[in-house]
């Protein structure tokens, strides 16, 4: 399986080609990926020495161009499309069918990913984006039981990627109107749940810390409390006269355990959530993630996990705790 790892910038780039990744992916400084928010990406100088490490090591680079323009603007996104076949990146990740049609058209020899924001949970809407964009590979969306990716494994006419390690959400995989209602920005072309702009964080005298976004309370913490990046999906709320994480737990999903069972499936690569993390994160789970995978090549048969594995990656994990999210549920 191949193992694939995010790239904000290039030091990640280069920490996660060192530490073992098969594959990075990236995105421009703009609004074509789903993370363009200030301080990350790459222009184009940044990119070309990126392909350039990645490539001269053996590795691949895939750029993310995963968001949903409006039909003004879609000619940008065809110029980013041109953009990156030009540079010689080794696929796009995409998910506008527009976008899609254009690249299939355009640059028939540059690989087309579908990416989880194409939602893409059944063997027909594998087959349609398939027929009628030559997709070479899909990122299955965070939702489905693991029998459902070993079915559709089974079924795909396109080898499938699955998100390994990373922070979850709760919407359709990135498209989140939570965030769109209080704030009135699109998360997925303004790259971030929660913009910095909006976030406003305000100490209190007993030492306790609020959060809030766009003036809406989403948090309070505690003096020794962690407290993450705030997110209204992630936030506490008084719902029935408790307070608690009414809509989803601060957590990260960690499929460490199920190696194993996606490999058997047939599932081609193994993805890291994460472009929005720095170097030490991508550095440490991507080796983590590389001794495991080449521990069960090496013998699948006896292969185990190390609890020496488990605690590098809940250190890195979202309020430093590991689900396995849907991937366990015992309906589908």
């Amino acid at each position: 399986m191949q193992l694939v790892c995010p790239a904000g910038n290039l030091p990640a780039l280069q920490a996660a080609i060192d530490a073992g990744a098969d594959a990075v992916y990236a995105g421009f400084r703009d609004q074509t990926n789903a993370r363009a928010f200030p301080g990350l990406n790459f222009d184009e100088q940044e990119l070309r020495r990126g392909i350039a490490y990645a490539h001269a090591r053996g590795r691949k680079v895939y750029l993310a161009l995963n968001t949903y323009p409006d039909s003004v603007r879609l000619p940008y996104w065809q110029g980013a499309v041109d953009h990156a076949a030009e540079l010689g990146v080794d696929a796009i990740i995409a998910a506008e069918m527009g976008v899609l049609d254009y690249a299939c058209r355009a640059h028939p020899g540059l690989a087309r990913h579908l990416s989880v924001q194409g939602s893409a949970t059944t063997a027909a809407a594998l087959t349609y984006a398939y027929e009628h964009f030559g997709i070479a590979r899909a990122v299955l969306p965070r939702v489905l039981a693991l029998q459902q990716v070993q079915r559709l494994c089974a079924a795909s006419p396109v080898p499938l990627e699955v998100f390994a390690f990373g922070s979850l959400c709760i919407m359709v995989e990135g498209r989140c109107q939570l965030s769109s209602y209080v704030t009135g920005v699109s998360p997925n072309r303004h790259g971030v749940c929660s913009p910095a702009s909006f976030v406003r964080w305000e100490e209190h005298a007993d030492s306790s810390r609020s959060v809030r976004l766009n003036g809406m309370l989403i948090d309070r913490f505690g003096d020794a409390e962690p407290a993450g990046y705030p997110t209204v999906c992630k936030g506490r709320y008084a719902v029935g006269g408790e307070i608690f994480h009414a809509l989803e737990e601060p957590t990260s999903l960690n499929t460490l355990e199920l190696l194993p069972q996606l490999a058997q499936a047939g599932v081609v690569a193994l993805k890291v959530e994460g472009r929005q993390r720095g170097v030490a994160y991508v550095r440490a789970v991507a080796s983590t993630w590389r001794r495991a995978i080449d521990r069960y090549r090496a013998d699948p048969q006896r292969w185990t996990t190390e609890a020496a594995w488990q605690q590098a990656l809940t250190a890195h994990a979202e309020g430093q705790q590991t689900t396995l999210g849907p991937y366990h549920r015992a309906w589908h």
